[in-house]
C-alpha cells in the first residue's frame, strides 16, 4: 500500500506542489511541544487545530464505548487500534470541508498513515506538510513531570516555563488541576519506545513522499529544538514561506 500512495500523492502534487489550503501534521515525541505549537499557530493563522489526544481525553470524559477502550489503553501505556483512531479522525476532518486544518498526535504509525493519506487523495486533499518536532529525550521527559492540565478544557500548564497564575488551579475556571494519567516517566518510556517503533516508519514514508521535481520544499519538515519558543520563530518562517496568503 505504501508504495500505491507514494505513486499517488506524486501524481496530485504530494508535498512540494504548490498547495491552496493548509493540510498540515505535527508529529514529534510524546511531550515534544505539538500541542503548544498547533495552539500556536490557530492563534495567529487562519488554521483550524484538530488533536487526537483531546478527542480521547473527551470520550473518556464522556465515558463513551471508545473512551473506555481508551482509558485502559492509556493505562497500559500503549497507543489505540489503527481503525479506532481512523474512525474518530476521519470523522473530524470531514466536518472542516475546505478549511485549513493542523492535525496533531495522529497519525501514529505507518498503518495509520497510509489510511490517512489514502483518504486525503481520495478527497483531492493531499497532504501539503508534516512538521517533524526534534527536541531531547531528557528534556521532555522533566517538561512532562512538570505539567499539569485543567482535564475538562484540555488546557496544559508547566510549572518551569508556563506555570498557572494560582499554583494548583486553572487559570479560567478556579477549578484544581490534575496530572494526566499518562503522565509519569514509567508511561513516558513505554510510549518512547513505541515512538520509535512505530512513528519513525512513518516518518520515513512522509519524506519518500515529497516531489521529487521540488527538493527545495520537502512535504517533511525537521524542527530542532529544546523548547517551544525555540522552535516557533522556526515554524512561522516555514508556514508564511509555503503559504504567502498568510503573510
Amino acid at each position: 500500500m505504501a508504495s500505491a500512495v507514494r505513486q499517488v500523492l506524486r501524481q496530485v502534487g504530494g508535498g512540494g506542489a504548490a498547495q491552496h489550503s493548509l493540510r498540515m501534521l505535527m508529529v514529534g515525541c510524546p511531550g515534544s511541544g505539538k500541542g503548544t505549537l498547533s495552539e500556536r499557530i490557530v492563534k495567529e493563522f487562519p488554521v483550524e487545530h484538530v488533536t487526537a489526544g483531546d478527542i480521547l481525553r473527551r470520550h473518556i470524559r464522556d465515558g463513551t464505548d471508545i473512551g473506555l477502550e481508551a482509558a485502559k489503553v492509556i493505562r497500559a501505556g500503549r497507543l489505540m487500534p489503527d481503525e479506532t483512531m481512523m474512525e474518530l479522525i476521519h470523522s473530524e476532518l470531514k466536518m472542516l470541508g475546505e478549511k485549513n486544518w493542523i492535525l496533531d498526535g495522529f497519525p501514529r504509525t505507518l498503518g495509520q498513515a497510509e489510511l490517512l493519506t489514502a483518504t486525503l487523495v481520495a478527497a483531492e486533499h493531499p497532504l501539503s506538510l508534516v512538521v517533524n518536532l526534534v527536541v531531547p529525550e531528557e528534556v521532555i521527559l522533566q517538561r512532562i513531570l512538570d505539567r499539569w492540565t485543567h482535564i475538562p478544557s484540555g488546557r496544559v500548564y508547566n510549572m518551569s516555563f508556563n506555570p498557572p497564575k494560582c499554583p494548583g488551579f486553572d487559570d479560567i475556571t478556579g477549578e484544581p488541576l490534575e496530572k494526566r494519567e499518562d503522565d509519569n516517566p514509567e508511561t513516558f518510556k513505554k510510549r518512547i519506545a513505541a515512538f520509535h517503533e512505530k512513528t519513525e516508519p512513518m516518518i520515513s514514508l512522509f519524506r519518500s513522499m515529497s516531489c521529487p521535481t521540488d527538493p527545495s520544499r520537502p512535504l517533511v519538515v525537521d524542527l530542532a529544538g529544546s523548547t517551544s519558543n525555540e522552535i516557533w520563530p522556526k515554524l512561522q518562517h516555514v508556514l508564511r514561506e509555503r503559504f504567502p496568503y498568510f503573510t
